[in-house]
């Protein structure tokens, strides 16, 4: 079993089943986490900011730092390794109110809603949702089995299991949190293209 950290601004994806993704201090900043249970695929994705073109530059540097660079680039290279967008299931967790008890910057309340404005335009329907609130987080998923575990600066630990229903673009449906699926807007770099 090899534990795979990822960094702040950074992501990983693996199909092997005995790997581990974890990512520690979430604050602000926000953990996407992906599984294909068939292809047993898993990506963690940690990033910073919402939006890319507060820093182009650094952008091609660090794409995986904004939620609009990175989220896409976490799709295609778990497509890389087998996954299939119809079968991918989705987990966010993050997005805390961090030195910024007044809401001045609001950048978790951003970045959870750049993530969200992503997902929806791409067809995407986010499972489960762990954001906000005023503590760190730290998360963890099982490439095998797509389990999640999170815990809190002050909490105990939470385990959380993706179920069989497909995350894809189907007849329109919204989630709890306000994450609809749709079967067109299938732009932002998270369509699966087929390579032979």
């Amino acid at each position: 079993m090899a534990n795979l950290v990822i960094g702040i601004g950074d992501c990983q994806v693996s199909a092997d089943p005995s790997d581990i993704l974890i990512t520690h201090a979430l604050g602000s900043c926000i953990a996407v986490m992906i599984h294909d249970p068939v292809a047993q695929v898993a990506g963690l994705l940690h990033f910073m900011l919402p939006e890319s073109s507060i820093d182009l530059e650094k952008a091609v540097r660090r794409p995986f730092a904004y939620a609009d660079t990175g989220i896409p680039l976490l799709f295609q290279n778990a497509y890389q390794l087998g996954a299939v967008k119809s079968r991918i299931r989705v987990m966010a967790a993050g997005g805390a109110q961090m030195l910024d008890p007044n809401g001045t910057f609001n950048i978790g309340k951003r970045n959870h809603l750049a993530m969200r404005k992503i997902f929806w335009k791409a067809g995407v329907l986010v499972q489960k949702e762990e954001v906000g609130g005023m503590a760190s987080r730290t998360v963890r998923i099982d490439v095998a089995n797509g389990r999640v575990q999170m815990r809190t600066a002050a909490g105990p630990e939470q385990e959380f299991l993706f179920n069989a229903t497909s995350m894809a673009a189907s007849n329109g449906a919204c989630n709890s949190v306000g994450i609809c699926t749709s079967d067109k807007g299938l732009d932002h770099g998270l369509q699966h293209t087929h390579r032979r």
